[in-house]
C-alpha cells in the first residue's frame, strides 16, 4: 500500500485531508503519467457518487488534467464499474472514479482506472506519488490550444444498464425484489435496470441529497432492508453501497446472504454450466473457512489473495480464472466486468433462481458458514502505522491462536481504506470466540487508540 493510494485508491475526509489542492495534483501528476509520445492529449472519463462534495473534487481534477493536457470526459453520477467498463467502451486512456464508496458522506476517494478498465498499477501509483509528495519532477504546464478540453455525457448510465442487461440470460417476469440504493450511485441505475429486466421493484434509500449516502441504510446496514423483505413478502432484496461495486442480499425470509453465499452461488451455477474456468474460486484470507468446505466438497479449487478486490483481481487475470470476491460483497464477474459490480452480482443471483426455480434460501443452502466475529477498532494515524512493530498485539494474536488451535482462527489485520484495525475470529463455538475477540480488541484499543 502506498502513500497517497491505499487498497481502493486515494480517501480521506473531504476538504480537511482530500483537498481540492491535492486532487488538482492528483490529476495533473495522473495527465503527467498518461502522457506519451504516442498520446500526446489523452482522454480521461470521469464519474462520481451522490456526496456532497463530489463536485468540489470534480472540479478540481478537472482543472489539474486539463492544465497539462489531457482531455476530460465528465460522466456524471454513476456506479464505479460504469467507469471501469466505459474506459473501454470508449476507447479512453484513464479513468478516475469519485467515491468513498461504503464510507460515510463526509469521506470522498479518488480511484483511477487505466485503459483496459482494472485499477491503476502500483507503478504507475507510484509515479503519481513520486510526483504529488516527493515532487521529483515539476508539474507541467500545458499552454495555448494544447490545453485539454472538458466534454459532458448524457448517455454513460443507459450505455452501463444496457451492458448489464446484455449479460443476463432470462428475463425476471414474476419476481418482486426490494433494491436498497443506499443513496448512492445505483440510485440513478438501478431501478430501470431491474425493471428493464422484468423484475417488480420496490426501491429503498434511492433519494440522494448529498449528505446521506450510506446512513444506515445499504450493504453495510442491512437490518431495514431485511424487514422490509420479510413484511412484504418479496422474493428477495438487494442492497448495494455508496458506489454500486458492492452487493449483500436477503432471502424470502429476510435473512441476511453475504458475498460468502453469493459466490458460492454464482460458483456452483457456473460450474453445472460448464463455464467455470480452471474449475477455481478466487477469495481473500477474510473468506469464511465454511467456503473452504464448500469449495472441497464441490471438487473446486479455493485460491486466496491478501484483502482487498484489487488483490482478487490479480489472481483471476494471472491464473485465467473468472471469479472471485469477498465477503463484503465485492464480487468480480471477469466475463463480464473487471471490477466488483454490485448491480450485476445481484442480476446474476436472481438469473440463478429464475432458472432453477429455487428460493434464495434454497441456493444458500450449498454452504455452512462457521461462525464469525469482526470488531472494528478505531485506531490513530500514528497507531495504524506502529501495529506492524507491536509486541503485545503480536503476543496477544498468538495467545489467541493457541487457544484455538485447529478449531478456528484469528485474523488482524489493517484497513486499506479506514484508520481502523480489524479483528476477526472464526471458530466452532460463538461465544467463545466473541470472547476471545473482545479481549484482542481490547489490546487493539489500548495499544493504537
Amino acid at each position: 500500500m502506498g502513500r497517497l493510494f491505499g487498497t481502493d485508491g486515494a480517501r480521506g475526509v473531504a476538504n480537511a485531508e482530500l483537498t481540492p489542492e491535492l486532487a488538482m495534483n492528483i490529476g495533473r501528476a495522473a495527465a503527467m503519467v498518461l502522457i506519451s509520445d504516442e498520446v500526446e492529449h489523452p482522454t480521461i472519463l470521469i464519474g462520481k457518487d451522490t456526496r456532497l462534495s463530489g463536485d468540489m473534487l470534480e472540479g478540481a481534477l478537472i482543472a489539474g488534467l486539463c492544465s497539462v493536457g489531457a482531455n476530460v470526459h465528465i460522466l456524471g453520477v454513476v456506479p464505479t464499474p460504469a467507469v471501469a467498463y466505459l474506459v473501454g467502451k470508449y476507447n479512453a486512456d484513464a479513468g478516475i472514479m469519485i467515491s468513498a464508496s461504503h464510507n460515510p458522506f463526509e469521506f470522498n476517494g479518488i480511484k483511477i482506472f487505466s485503459s483496459d478498465g482494472c485499477k491503476l498499477p502500483d507503478a504507475l501509483e507510484n509515479r503519481i506519488e513520486e510526483i504529488v509528495l516527493d515532487h521529483v519532477v515539476p508539474y507541467a504546464s500545458a499552454t495555448d490550444e494544447n490545453i485539454g478540453r472538458v466534454t459532458y455525457d448524457t448517455e454513460a448510465a443507459d450505455l452501463y444498464i444496457d451492458h448489464l442487461v446484455s449479460a443476463v440470460d432470462c428475463n425476471f417476469e414474476g419476481m418482486e425484489i426490494a433494491l436498497d440504493c443506499s443513496n448512492g450511485s445505483s440510485s440513478r441505475t438501478a431501478e430501470k435496470l431491474f425493471t428493464k429486466l422484468g423484475a417488480k421493484v420496490h426501491m429503498l434509500f434511492d433519494e440522494p441529497d448529498g449528505v446521506n449516502i450510506n446512513r444506515d441504510c445499504g450493504s453495510t446496514h442491512m437490518s431495514k432492508l431485511q424487514k422490509y423483505v420479510r413484511e412484504h413478502k418479496l422474493s428477495c432484496g438487494l442492497a448495494f453501497d455508496g458506489d454500486a461495486d458492492r452487493c449483500l442480499a436477503v432471502d424470502e425470509n429476510g435473512n441476511l446472504v453475504d458475498g460468502d453465499y453469493l459466490i458460492a452461488i454464482c460458483a456452483n451455477d457456473m460450474k453445472q454450466r460448464g463455464v467455470l474456468k480452471k474449475n477455481a474460486v478466487v477469495g481473500t484470507i477474510m473468506t469464511n473457512m465454511g467456503f473452504n468446505k464448500f469449495c472441497e466438497e464441490n471438487d473446486m479449487h479455493f485460491v486466496s489473495t491478501k484483502v482487498g478486490d484489487r488483490y482478487v483481481l490479480e489472481a483471476m487475470m494471472q491464473e485465467g480464472y473468472n471469479i472471485g470476491g469477498e465477503q463484503s460483497g465485492h464480487i468480480i464477474l471477469l466475463d463480464y466486468a473487471t471490477t466488483g459490480d454490485g448491480q450485476l452480482s445481484g442480476a446474476m443471483i436472481l438469473s440463478i433462481m429464475k432458472r432453477t426455480g429455487e428460493k434464495l434460501s434454497q441456493l444458500a443452502k450449498i454452504m455452512e458458514r462457521l461462525p464469525q466475529v469482526l470488531i472494528n477498532v478505531k485506531v490513530s494515524r500514528e497507531g495504524k502505522l506502529s501495529f506492524y512493530t507491536d509486541r503485545e498485539i503480536k503476543a496477544e494474536i498468538e495467545r489467541v491462536s493457541e487457544i484455538l488451535g485447529d478449531r478456528g482462527r484469528i485474523l488482524v489485520r489493517v484497513s486499506g481504506t479506514e484508520p481502523l484495525v480489524r479483528v476477526m475470529l472464526e471458530g466452532e463455538n460463538l461465544e467463545e470466540i466473541q470472547n476471545l475477540a473482545e479481549e484482542a480488541a481490547q489490546v487493539v484499543r489500548e495499544r493504537l487508540a
